[in-house]
């Protein structure tokens, strides 16, 4: 059995599944570099949790699918969040820049909607990417909303030349499409300040000599870590890294999404499972219970990219 129709039928059976347990195990095997909680075995068939989890749609990327999930409790308490990559989704063939270009301006696209299977091919970042914007599966205790994926083969400007390398942007969006598709950029964030008690712990604006670049289309604000390894100039150091975002909402900014950044080379790379924080703000902008990490997960399907340890805000 190939390792796409074991991920299918796991699929099948979770979704089949009236009630469950969490199947895999194990305890701390070691800290990664950066993790909150270390690297634990947890991989195989039990995660996501049987029985809890409802599985979202699935778009067509390269050689594989991007499938959705969301994880909660009868009464609406979320676990996880999260994005399944097909292991084909990470060694195959992928659309170049030169690809999505050509795409783009053809008069018949093959990627021309950002809401189907096969996404939309656009300009973001003053780069080609390939953008999807799929919907979780709701949550009523979780304000995260739908996904926003990006593609990017030739990275994106930002962090003096940091963020250069072809990668994946796993937007975890907390507004609705509707307002998040209206945002045209680069232009000047629509708002001088975001109070400081509203951003997260350990992260910064972007410098006020790039202010004019800072709203991004179909995204918002982007606000990166200090410590961040790749930061600034650095492309060779990046590999993961978690950006949150902002947006103008009735003209305030407002904490909207947490974004983890990783490349096609790390996400080959990952062998059983990474965590690391989420830092957070002082004020947020719900009162559902918001994530305070993410992690990273491998197993013979492929990688699964997820929010968790959700907590009362």
């Amino acid at each position: 059995m190939s390792n796409r129709q074991r991920s299918v039928s796991r699929r099948e059976l979770l979704r089949a599944t009236a009630a469950g347990t969490f199947l895999g195990g194990g305890g701390v095997t070691g800290l990664a570099s950066g993790a909150s909680t270390g690297r634990v075995d947890d991989t195989g068939d039990g995660f996501p949790p049987a029985g809890t989890t409802t599985y979202g749609d699935a778009v067509t990327l390269g050689n594989g699918e991007v499938t959705l999930f969301t994880t909660a409790t009868p009464s609406g308490v979320p676990t996880y969040h999260g994005v399944e990559f097909d292991r084909e989704v990470l060694t195959g063939s992928l659309p170049s820049a030169d690809d999505l270009a050509a795409d783009r301006t053809s008069d018949d696209p093959t990627y021309d909607d950002k809401y189907d299977r096969v996404g939309e091919a656009l300009s973001v970042h003053r780069r080609e990417s390939l953008q999807f914007f799929v919907p979780f599966p709701a949550a009523a205790e979780s304000p995260i909303t739908f996904l926003g994926l990006n593609w990017n083969p030739a990275g994106h400007p930002g962090g003096r030349g940091a963020w250069a390398r072809p990668h994946f942007d796993v937007h975890f969006h907390m507004l609705d499409t509707d307002t998040v598709g209206a945002i045209e950029g680069p232009s000047a964030a629509p708002y001088d300040d975001i109070p400081d008690d509203r951003i997260p712990t350990g992260y910064s604006r972007s410098p006020p000599e790039t202010a004019s670049e800072r709203y991004i289309t179909d995204m918002g604000e982007h606000l990166a870590p200090t410590d961040a390894p790749e930061l600034p100039g650095n492309p060779d150091a990046f590999t993961n890294t978690l950006i949150q975002g902002f947006v103008c909402v009735d003209g305030d900014p407002e904490l909207a999404f947490v974004e983890p950044m990783l490349t096609r080379e790390y996400l080959r790379g990952v062998d059983g499972t990474e965590r690391f924080d989420v830092p957070q703000p002082d004020v947020y902008p719900h009162d559902d219970r918001h994530p305070t990490a993410y992690s990273v997960r491998s197993d013979a399907d492929g990688v699964t990219v997820a929010i968790e340890a959700f907590e009362s805000v």
